[in-house]
């Protein structure tokens, strides 16, 4: 029995809400019988937190977003170039971790945005060159990290999100900022905004120098807009 399996098992027979497969070196969920299709994951329907964190995973199964009390799912570190098709439609997800994967806008579900609970969504270190307009529709997010993508540049869109605190864009191809991004509360003592190791034009590189706060001040100021 794989190691992946026997706790599988182990979290089915205790109904245990959190299941941990973190570093076992999955490939494909036919190594853990039961999750590639429902009813598998039926059986785990009171699990809140998902961890396949570094593994070696190419392809999710339909069926992940059909757990009706998943709260966080890290699937960071590993292969996937793609989701599957439907992947937005986790009812209660407030945490959603895809750091350093394969992933762009390209291979993004149609209904990606739709998560509607999600509060904290990863896409570091992957291959995004644009983030899609309907980013603004996920109206409770409040971190959201894109550092170290091939963003070219950001939709006026996120300036829609007006509960987002944590922002990270370092290390992009960025080198403007959109007007609507000055709607954001950035700056504030619980607040965190990234924005190194671009190639900001000059006026935003420059405020960049004497601190974030002016680099607001200066996005906020008709100059700019």
């Amino acid at each position: 029995m794989s190691k992946a399996k026997k706790v599988l098992d182990e979290a089915r027979e205790i109904q245990n809400p959190e299941l941990d497969l973190a570093d076992k070196g999955i490939a494909t969920f036919e190594e853990m019988p039961g999750l590639p299709v429902p009813p598998g994951l039926a059986n785990l329907v009171n699990l809140e937190i998902l961890n396949l964190f570094n593994n070696c995973i190419t392809e999710l199964p339909i069926s992940l977003s059909q757990m009706p009390k998943l709260r966080i799912l890290n699937v960071g570190m590993n292969r996937l170039d793609v989701l599957p098709r439907g992947f937005g439609a986790f009812p209660v997800l407030e945490v959603l971790d895809l750091t350093y994967n394969n992933l762009s806008e390209k291979n993004l579900p149609g209904n990606f945005f739709m998560m509607e609970t999600l509060r904290a969504l990863y896409l570091a270190d992957n291959d995004f060159e644009y983030l899609p307009p309907e980013i603004g529709q996920l109206k409770n997010l409040q971190i959201l990290v894109l550092r170290e993508n091939d963003l070219i540049e950001l939709p006026k869109e996120i300036g829609e999100l007006t509960r987002l605190r944590e922002l990270h864009i370092q290390g992009n191809r960025l080198t403007v900022l959109p007007p609507e991004i000055g709607n954001l509360d950035l700056v504030s003592n619980k607040a965190v905004f990234r924005m190194e190791f671009n190639p900001w034009v000059t006026p935003i590189g420059d405020q960049l120098q004497v601190g974030i706060s002016h680099v607001m001040d200066y996005i906020r100021s008709e100059t700019y807009r």
